[in-house]
C-alpha cells in the first residue's frame, strides 16, 4: 500500500475517493477510462451533483429580490456559499465575487481597470497611461494575455513579458529584474497549466508593491489543487474556476482584495448591483455586489460550495502532496521515454502534479488518439497558450494531469502507452 509520507493519500483512500465518482466506472472508449484531463475539466462526485440538484428542486429563486421564504432561502444558501469559498481560500465574503468562469473574471479586471482609467480615479494605482507598463510571462494562459494585450492598446501602456527557455520555464529574477517603477500591473498564472511551473508568488507581490503595481493572480492551477491563502500571497486580485476544482461548469470566482474591490468601477452594469438609479444617474453598491450585475449562476454557487467542502474534508495539504508525488512520476516516467521530450521543470524539480510531453514525429492529436483508444484521456493541443509553444517550436503538445483521485496504476498506463506510441507510427526507424 503506498504510504501518506510518499503521496498524502493511501491507495485505500484514493479508491474510496473514486467510488463518489460516477464517471469513474464509463468506459467511452470501450475501455476502462484512465481521466489525466482534471486540468482542463476536473469531475464531479456525487456530493456536488446532489447538492446542485436539491437547490435546483427545493430551494431555486431569485436571491436578493423577493420577499416570499423561498427567495429568503435561496438567498441564504447563496451568501453561505460565498462565506465557504471566502473561507476556502483566505478571504473575506466582501472580496468574492462571482463571475462566468476565472477567464470572465480576469477579463473583469482590466475592463475595471480600462473603466477607471476613463474616470480618472483619485487612486494613482488604478491609472494605467502611455508610458506605462504592463507586465506578464511567455507562459500565460490566454485568458491572462488577451485582457491585458487590449488594455495595453486602449491606454497606450507596453505590455512587456518574462521571455521562457528552451524548456518554457521562467525564472523569478527575470521576473522581478522586469519589475520597474514604470510597471503598472503584474498578471501571472501561480501554476502554469502547461508546465506544471510554480511561479514566486510572494517575491513577485514584494517587488510589484514596491513598484506600486498591482498583482494579479491566474490561481486556476493552484486553488483546485493545494493550500492557497490569498491573503497571505498577499496579491490584490485572483480568479479561478469551479469546473476545474470538482464544481459545475460556468461558474467562476473573482478576488478582488478589500482597498482594490472598494476603488475599482464595475466592468459590467445592470440589475442587482445599484443602491438608486434615475434616468440621467445611478450608484452603485459596495462589492462584491457591485461587480455582480443581473441573475447569477445560484445552482452553481451552490455546487460549488459543496465542492469546496468535499475538499476540505479529503485535506488540501494531502491532495497536494498525491499530486506532487504523482507529477514526478510523471516527469521521470517521460524524461526516460526515447524520442519524448519534457516541457516544463526537470524531474526532481518542484512542479505540480501534470505534465506536457512532446513526441519526436508524432503530432500531439496523433498520441492523443492513440491514448484515447486505449482509454486514457489526456489533453492535446496548444492548451490556450500558443506564445510559449510558439517558443518551444510546435504547434501542440500531450498533457496529462493528475487529481485526488488519480492513481499510480493510471500514471504507469500513461507512461506504457506512450513509449509506444513512436513505434506505431513508424516515427523511429
Amino acid at each position: 500500500m503506498t504510504t501518506t509520507a510518499t503521496t498524502g493519500l493511501t491507495e485505500e483512500r484514493v479508491l474510496q475517493l473514486r467510488a463518489d465518482f460516477p464517471i469513474l466506472a464509463e468506459q467511452p472508449a470501450g475501455v476502462p477510462l484512465v481521466y489525466l484531463d482534471s486540468g482542463a475539466t476536473s469531475q464531479q462526485p456525487r456530493q456536488v451533483l446532489e447538492a446542485e440538484w436539491a437547490f435546483r428542486t427545493r430551494r431555486n429563486a431569485a436571491v436578493h429580490r423577493g420577499a416570499h421564504t423561498l427567495a429568503a432561502l435561496a438567498t441564504d444558501d447563496y451568501e453561505v456559499a460565498r462565506d465557504r469559498i471566502a473561507r476556502f481560500v483566505g478571504a473575506r465574503p466582501t472580496e468574492i465575487s462571482w463571475a462566468m468562469n476565472a477567464t470572465d473574471a480576469l477579463n473583469t479586471v482590466a475592463l475595471s481597470l480600462a473603466a477607471a482609467n476613463r474616470a480618472a480615479v483619485v487612486d494613482p494605482r488604478l491609472r494605467i497611461r502611455e508610458g506605462d507598463e504592463i507586465l506578464v510571462t511567455e507562459a500565460e494562459h490566454h485568458a491572462n494575455l488577451l485582457p491585458w494585450q487590449r488594455l495595453a492598446d486602449e491606454t497606450g501602456a507596453t505590455l512587456r513579458w518574462v521571455e521562457v527557455d528552451d524548456d518554457g520555464v521562467w525564472t523569478a529574477d527575470a521576473a522581478l529584474a522586469a519589475i520597474t517603477e514604470r510597471t503598472r500591473v503584474v498578471a501571472v498564472a501561480h501554476v502554469s497549466n502547461v508546465t506544471g511551473l510554480i511561479a514566486p508568488v510572494e517575491q513577485l507581490v514584494a517587488a510589484a508593491h514596491e513598484a506600486g503595481a498591482l498583482v494579479v493572480l491566474d490561481a486556476c492551477q493552484s486553488v483546485p489543487h493545494r493550500p492557497v491563502d490569498l491573503h497571505g500571497l498577499g496579491v490584490d486580485a485572483a480568479a479561478f474556476s469551479g469546473h476545474k476544482m470538482l464544481g459545475p461548469g460556468g461558474i467562476g470566482v473573482l478576488y478582488l482584495a478589500e482597498a482594490l474591490g472598494a476603488a475599482l468601477p464595475p466592468a459590467r452594469v445592470g440589475g442587482s448591483m445599484i443602491t438608486t438609479v434615475t434616468m440621467t444617474e445611478h450608484e452603485f453598491l459596495p462589492a462584491p455586489q457591485r461587480f455582480e450585475a443581473g441573475t447569477q449562476p445560484v445552482s452553481a454557487i451552490v455546487g460549488l460550495a459543496a465542492a469546496v467542502d468535499y475538499l476540505e474534508g479529503v485535506g488540501m495539504s494531502a491532495i497536494e502532496a498525491h499530486e506532487v508525488a504523482l507529477g514526478e512520476r510523471l516527469a521521470l516516467g517521460t524524461a526516460s521515454i526515447d524520442g519524448v521530450r519534457l516541457v516544463g521543470p526537470r524531474p526532481g524539480e518542484e512542479r505540480a502534479g501534470l505534465a506536457s510531453v512532446i513526441v519526436d514525429g508524432v503530432h500531439a492529436h496523433d498520441v492523443g488518439q492513440l491514448l484515447d483508444a486505449v482509454g486514457i484521456a489526456a489533453r492535446v493541443g496548444h492548451h490556450c497558450a500558443q506564445p510559449l509553444h510558439r517558443r518551444l517550436g510546435v504547434a501542440a503538445t500531450t498533457r496529462a494531469s493528475t487529481y485526488l483521485t488519480t492513481t499510480e496504476a493510471e500514471v504507469d498506463r500513461f507512461l506504457d502507452a506512450l513509449s509506444g506510441v513512436r513505434a506505431y507510427f513508424g516515427a523511429g526507424r
